[in-house]
């Protein structure tokens, strides 16, 4: 078998990129830069980066027989005990490799799962990421017995072998079926939760792994909420009270950051957490302005957000770290042109915040309506759908009835519109 990791040690690996002719937009070069930003927050030392041009990926071992011993070659040389692979590696190939590396092989997918085990404090993380870890490694699980295979002689080694793989299958498959109704059950507490904040202007920030959300979380709300300048510092979503102006209260809610080739068991698993992206009144997405592929990263977010259903929710663009671009004047203006109602911030200078509070107040009148209404005593069961729906600012009790002064999405206007008598109504900030 190949040579582990016994201790805490930092581990010592190189990472391997595939070249197509026809890629995402992203250079390896900066694919690998990214890798090797993963490789440190799940605690290895990059050692030496390997990029191999190909026309289309080796079925058997991604990159070809002959990469593949240059490349054991290359581990002896740098006595290195890990290779990752920027691209996800079937179970047939993951064991061709190790075969003739003999050292642990890792592919993007497995790594992204070790940093949230890592990164995971609260129990929702921590379910959610072993359920994703359990189905990545189901298919995967002949893996673990090999060593079968090196023995003296096949004759009374292959049954119980193969009696202890289904027993680990089936233990795992009935883990999975554990974990998933433990999860429903996380959904269904988590709506609870969303329904008391009917009538609340609700915020997400979104955007890729390490642009600034949660800086720009603890800087509008003065929390403390973890930050690192880490890929995932963060897993848990936090949500926090902020006024705006010192005056309209908003929920702000910090969601896990994005990033290129996020693992679909994640996604899945982390399914109950993200969708809360589409039932926000607003998404702030969060880029970093300083990153040189920002344009990739904004890419990847709106593709993942279309993935969850979230794409259609009225979004409010912010470019973050303005502070580390004094070398692009230019860039500034330009993208002033591309996206108009875009702003620009420095979350760790807290630079432009006010034009921020302005661009979420402006989607706030947009999608709010204040009605003041007068309802009879037989009216209960409405009353009570517009508690649930919107908030309700100010009451008076009348002989006959009650007057309220309310606060209502104008989704919600319009559904209760026949049942309140209202005139047709019409959002003026709408074309």
């Amino acid at each position: 078998m190949y040579k582990t990791q016994q201790n805490n040690a930092r581990e010592k690996a190189l990472l391997v990129a595939v070249k197509l002719p026809h890629s995402d937009g992203w250079p390896p070069e900066d694919t690998l830069q990214e890798l090797a930003l993963l490789a440190d927050t799940a605690g290895a030392d990059v050692l030496d980066t390997i990029i191999q041009a190909r026309k289309q990926l080796d079925p058997a071992t991604l990159i070809g027989e002959g990469k593949v011993v240059q490349i054991a070659q290359r581990v002896q040389q740098l006595d290195a005990n890990l290779v990752i692979f920027d691209d996800d590696l079937t179970p047939a190939q993951a064991r061709n490799l190790e075969r003739t590396i003999d050292v642990k092989i890792l592919d993007r997918s497995a790594l992204i799962l070790d940093i949230f085990a890592r990164r995971a404090k609260s129990k929702e993380a921590k379910t959610q990421v072993e359920l994703a870890q359990l189905k990545y490694l189901l298919p995967r699980l002949t893996r673990q017995w090999t060593h079968l295979s090196r023995q003296e002689g096949g004759i009374g080694t292959r049954g119980p072998g193969e009696t202890q793989l289904e027993v680990d299958r089936r233990r795992i498959r009935k883990r999975i079926a554990d974990l998933s109704v433990a999860l429903k059950r996380i959904a269904e507490r988590r709506e609870v939760r969303r329904k008391r904040r009917k009538g609340e202007f609700t915020v997400a920030l979104v955007g890729y792994t390490n642009t600034g959300k949660s800086t720009l979380l603890n800087a509008l709300s003065q929390a403390d909420v973890y930050t690192e300048n880490k890929l995932f510092a963060t897993l848990d979503p936090t949500t926090r009270t902020v006024h705006l102006n010192g005056e309209k209260k908003v929920l702000i809610t910090d969601t896990v950051g994005l990033i290129r080739k996020l693992p679909h068991h994640l996604i899945a698993s982390f399914h109950s957490t993200l969708e809360e992206l589409a039932a926000v009144d607003l998404l702030l997405h969060i880029v970093d302005l300083s990153h040189e592929m920002f344009a990739e990263q904004m890419k990847t977010v709106q593709e993942v957000l279309e993935q969850l259903g979230a794409h259609t929710r009225p979004l409010l663009l912010v470019f973050n770290k303005i502070d580390k671009i004094s070398h692009l004047p230019k860039l500034p203006l330009r993208l002033e042109r591309e996206y108009p109602q875009a702003v620009f911030i420095s979350a760790l200078q807290g630079t432009g915040f006010k034009q921020l509070s302005q661009g979420i107040l402006r989607h706030f009148q947009q999608q709010m309506l204040e009605l003041s209404l007068n309802l009879s005593l037989s009216n209960a069961k409405l009353l009570s759908q517009i508690y649930s729906v919107g908030e309700v600012l100010e009451r008076h009790d009348l002989p006959k009835g009650v007057s309220l002064r309310v606060r209502l999405r104008w989704e919600d206007a319009h559904r209760l519109q026949k049942k309140l008598s209202l005139l047709p109504l019409r959002n003026p900030h709408l074309k």
